[in-house]
């Protein structure tokens, strides 16, 4: 498996009451390593796929630690240090009620180039998985569109996830469209979803998007996940784990892509493959941080709340 994507430092800040704008907020402010592409390649290793991960970092001291974080979960790292830009970091704020807004500096992941791309990756018996930020963002878009340039040319299997929400519907849903071409899966939450398809009926959605996509997962938070295919009529849903999840999780949509791709693209029914993304999305909803903790207790199945989501 070959992930190209974000390595980031994510800032956790959970507010304990509501903000007190122009003051103080009492507030727990823990830092862990993140990026979407780096936390789906993460929970891969850990599950057993050999994995490799490209991206870039600063040649600061918080991009060395975070590339020996991802070669303790036993991946290879196919990391380019960028002089000049720090290594990206990303301030997650979590209100009292559970509400986020993440503040995002890419950094070192802008400037990833075409050049920076290994080619002996490149296989037909190998999958790639290109985060969406890396396409989204305009600096590295190249990079993205030329490695899945490269990889419909050597007969991959590849598979995308849409971002988030708000810079996609800044690219544009047409611009997006356009640049995955050829991608055989595509990964997005409803929001993303409805940004591409221009409704929020998630069966809807999902069935819009298998004119471009042959399949499509769309995750759906305490409301489960679906897959669609272009040659099935009606998409087959999973319902998600029900779990006491951690104050101030994050990273349960990455883990919900590894949990899957594996069992899909090992020829499993779509359902198990769903379930098996629950099962990961459920463990970094138990744990801190987006990347696997390797210590960490089973989830607590206590009725999750429904809204917690999967973002």
């Amino acid at each position: 498996m070959v992930v190209i994507g974000d390595l980031m430092t994510d800032a956790v800040a959970q507010a304990f009451h509501p903000l007190a704008r122009g003051s103080d907020t009492p507030a727990s402010v823990t830092m862990y390593g993140g990026g979407s592409g780096a936390n789906i390649a993460s929970w891969l290793a850990v599950g057993g796929v050999e994995t490799t991960f490209v991206g870039r970092r600063g040649s600061d001291i918080t991009g060395r630690t975070r590339e020996m974080e991802l070669m303790g979960y036993g991946l290879d790292s196919r990391m380019v240090m960028d002089p000049e830009r720090a290594t990206g970091t990303c301030v997650v704020m979590i209100t009292h009620k559970g509400d986020r807004t993440m503040l995002s500096d890419p950094g070192a992941n802008a400037r990833l180039q075409p050049e920076d791309l290994p080619r002996d990756v490149f296989g037909p018996d190998a999958h790639l998985h290109v985060s969406g930020y890396t396409l989204i963002n305009p600096d590295s878009r190249r990079a993205a569109r030329v490695a899945l340039r490269m990889a419909r040319e050597s007969g991959m299997s590849i598979s995308v996830d849409a971002g988030s929400q708000a810079p996609l519907k800044r690219a544009g849903a047409d611009k997006f469209l356009e640049w995955t071409q050829g991608v055989r899966l595509l990964f997005a939450n409803l929001g993303q979803a409805t940004v591409l398809s221009g409704t929020d009926d998630p069966e809807a959605a999902a069935k819009i998007l298998t004119a471009r996509y042959p399949n499509v997962v769309l995750k759906l938070g305490a409301d489960g996940g679906l897959w669609a295919s272009k040659t099935r009529e009606g998409a087959i849903w999973a319902p998600a784990e029900d779990i006491e999840p951690r104050p101030g999780s994050v990273g349960a949509g990455d883990a919900f892509v590894a949990g899957f791709l594996p069992e899909w693209l090992a020829g499993r029914h779509p359902k198990e493959a769903l379930g098996r993304g629950h099962h990961l999305a459920a463990r970094a909803l138990h744990q801190p941080g987006a990347r696997p903790d390797l210590g960490e207790d089973q989830p607590v199945r206590r009725g999750a709340p429904r809204g917690q989501r999967i973002r």
